[in-house]
């Protein structure tokens, strides 16, 4: 069955002819760069360690390996070399952040798949995957995405309409897929910081209320009107803001 993920909303939200070309008519986006590759081997290293799994000390470098091999694009091996020791100066303070931020904790879940209704569309699911979900003894559960960036994130970004309705819509369906109230649910981001001098893992929480909750979904009906009755509007402001289009001025956008 079709389905919308949030990182599809958010290209849609980027401009819906960014959409178009990546995801109906198939043209490769963005396919990754150093720094994904990056993000990928970390995220593995924090997803065993959350389900306590053994690793070896070169786990984190040789994945990071794996991952650049994999990559179309050439990477500045300067960087790379850099990524490697600021790796392993962020996986020592994981398991203590955690026990910092939610004291005592049990894991319930790690990656856990999301493939619910929206309400209005029949012809649709909404896909994603959860990096964690812990709970606490205080009786509730904690969602929480693991977020690797530089030296981290002001206050701006961290409170970003559009990041944080990553959250807020895994909530929403999470609530939904195990008759959860929301009220006993907590949404959190856990930034994993390369270039930090100190503190290189920080947890803060998101607030995904009512209203936020409406807002989201509000959107996610207006991107899927669109696409399902392929109404395709270019977004000229994100031709050249942040960091651009990759097919602006090119054939596929002029």
């Amino acid at each position: 069955m079709p389905h919308i993920s949030y990182s599809e909303l958010k290209d849609w939200k980027f401009c819906a002819h960014y959409h178009k070309l990546t995801r109906v008519d198939g043209i490769d986006g963005f396919t990754g760069n150093q720094y994904t590759a990056f993000g990928s081997a970390i995220h593995s290293v924090c997803e065993k360690k959350l389900l306590q799994e053994e690793i070896g000390d070169n786990y984190f470098v040789e994945e990071l390996k794996k991952n650049i091999s994999e990559l179309d694009e050439p990477v500045d091996n300067k960087i790379v070399h850099q990524m490697m020791k600021q790796g392993n100066n962020i996986i020592p303070e994981i398991d203590d952040a955690l026990e910092e931020y939610f004291d005592k904790f049990e894991v319930l879940a790690v990656e856990m798949p999301l493939m619910e209704d929206i309400e209005g569309h029949d012809d649709y699911k909404f896909k994603g995957y959860i990096d964690a979900v812990v709970a606490t003894p205080d009786g509730k559960v904690h969602i929480f995405d693991w977020k690797t960036c530089s030296w981290g994130w002001d206050s701006k970004k961290k409170s970003d309409k559009m990041i944080t309705y990553q959250l807020t819509l895994y909530k929403k369906f999470f609530c939904q897929k195990m008759n959860i109230d929301p009220k006993d649910v907590e949404t959190h981001f856990a930034l994993l910081k390369r270039t930090a001098k100190k503190n290189h893992v920080e947890f803060f929480r998101v607030t995904s209320g009512p209203r936020k909750t409406e807002n989201a979904l509000k959107l996610l009906n207006t991107a899927l009107y669109n696409i399902k009755n392929e109404r395709v509007i270019k977004n000229r402001l994100s031709c050249t803001s942040g960091y651009g289009c990759k097919f602006y001025n090119t054939e596929h956008c002029s």
